[in-house]
């Protein structure tokens, strides 16, 4: 896991994503990222380091345990 905006500061995401594979999952929540253009910076880094992106969007702030059973189909919210 690596912390989108650390890196992006220091302008080293090229040279810490020629240290893993070729697929990358990009998680992020509700679109601020999008908004404040970091989602485009992001995508960007990844396509010219040759990347396949795997988007999971809609992360709620500071996740629970109940909502992480909920995303893997092991609790209802009814």
């Amino acid at each position: 896991m690596y912390i989108l905006e650390r890196a992006l500061q220091q302008k080293n995401m090229p040279a810490e994503l020629s240290k893993v594979g070729e697929n990358v999952l990009l998680a992020y929540g509700g679109g601020s990222i999008k908004k404040n253009g970091v989602y485009d910076e992001m995508i960007k880094i990844l396509k010219d380091a040759g990347k396949n992106i795997i988007e999971f969007s809609g992360i709620m702030s500071n996740p629970t345990y109940g909502y992480y059973k909920i995303m893997n189909g092991q609790m209802s919210l009814f």
